[in-house]
């Protein structure tokens, strides 16, 4: 839909939004990924080279509803938590719509922890089952959580992702979780004491659309990239979980940060709406060049302080204003 522009309509739009999301029987597998056609495209895969690939509907349904199987045959049920340690995927995206058909809750870890971080936050969170790349498996040392290994192999007793995905039939029936059900169940950064456990429930993906539409101006014909790790909120919610809500193709870097690939992105794929955090921001900045040919029309930023030389630098570098979202972090 277009955006909202009016207070009126905006109004009208977040009480479609509520009611929508907030549904008790909302099935999160029909609203994230099923309802839409199985030809569109949800992602395009970017490689450190470039290479990209078109991620479809129709493939995270094939694949994650044998996932979601073989996850059930682990003794995944409604309201356990499962866990990934993966980078950015399709195998990720793939993992997480498996756990939300099973109802479970997902509980994402960030790449860059180390063991002890790791382990803490598998223990909190009670998570049944654990989702990993196979160059991050060391971290999880001899955990007694089924680990499945993706892009690898793992240790005695953990399993392949592409052989769980193989060796199973596709789920009869996606859970319908409601929209009070827990959806993510995600730590704080650990600024202000031990990191805590935030249950986000399945409703909250009201929110997360309408700041897509209206915080974030993400229109039919942009060329989105959230360069967000989803191991946090920002990336979780916006370069993830909305895009897959509202059924926009959006830009998913495979590869490592750099200014200079961040860059090359930009103008390789003509990227309109780009948000990423201060971070991301002050590195272009101190890179120096800047492509003469990027097509920007918004750039948005949340999770630190944008500090106002950023501001300036991006309306003569970028073209365009640094919008500062106030977010999680802030509030």
């Amino acid at each position: 839909m277009s955006v909202p522009t009016s207070t009126t309509a905006i109004d009208l739009r977040l009480r479609e939004l509520l009611a929508a999301y907030g549904s008790p029987d909302l099935c999160l597998a029909e609203v994230l990924c099923d309802r839409h056609p199985p030809d569109a495209v949800a992602f395009t895969i970017v490689d450190e080279h470039l290479s990209a690939r078109d991620l479809t509907y129709g493939e995270l349904a094939f694949r994650s509803r044998r996932l979601a199987s073989a996850l059930v045959a682990q003794g995944v049920a409604p309201g356990d938590r499962v866990a990934t340690l993966m980078s950015k995927s399709a195998d990720l995206v793939v993992a997480m719509l498996a756990i939300w058909r099973c109802g479970a809750a997902y509980v994402p870890l960030f790449t860059a922890f180390a063991a002890p971080a790791v382990a803490m936050r598998l223990d909190a969170s009670d998570a049944r089952v654990v989702i990993v790349d196979a160059g991050q498996r060391e971290k999880l040392g001899a955990t007694a959580r089924h680990a499945i290994v993706a892009g690898g192999a793992g240790r005695p007793g953990d399993t392949v992702f592409e052989d769980e995905i193989a060796n199973h039939e596709p789920q009869a029936a996606p859970a319908r979780l409601g929209g009070s059900g827990p959806f993510i169940r995600l730590f704080t950064s650990g600024t202000t004491g031990d990191p805590k456990a935030v249950v986000i429930p399945a409703r909250a993906l009201a929110a997360f659309v309408a700041y897509q539409e209206i915080g974030l101006d993400v229109r039919p014909d942009d060329v989105f990239w959230n360069a967000a790790d989803p191991g946090w909120a920002y990336g979780l919610y916006y370069a993830i979980c909305a895009p897959l809500a509202t059924g926009r193709r959006s830009l998913l870097l495979a590869a490592p940060f750099s200014a200079e690939l961040t860059f090359r992105v930009l103008a390789t794929f003509a990227v309109t709406n780009f948000a990423a955090a201060p971070t991301v921001y002050r590195a272009l900045r101190n890179a120096g060049a800047v492509l003469a040919n990027l097509k920007l029309r918004v750039c948005s930023s949340a999770g630190e302080p944008l500090n106002a030389d950023l501001v300036a630098w991006g309306r003569s570098a970028l073209g365009v204003p640094i919008h500062d979202q106030y977010g999680q972090t802030e509030l």
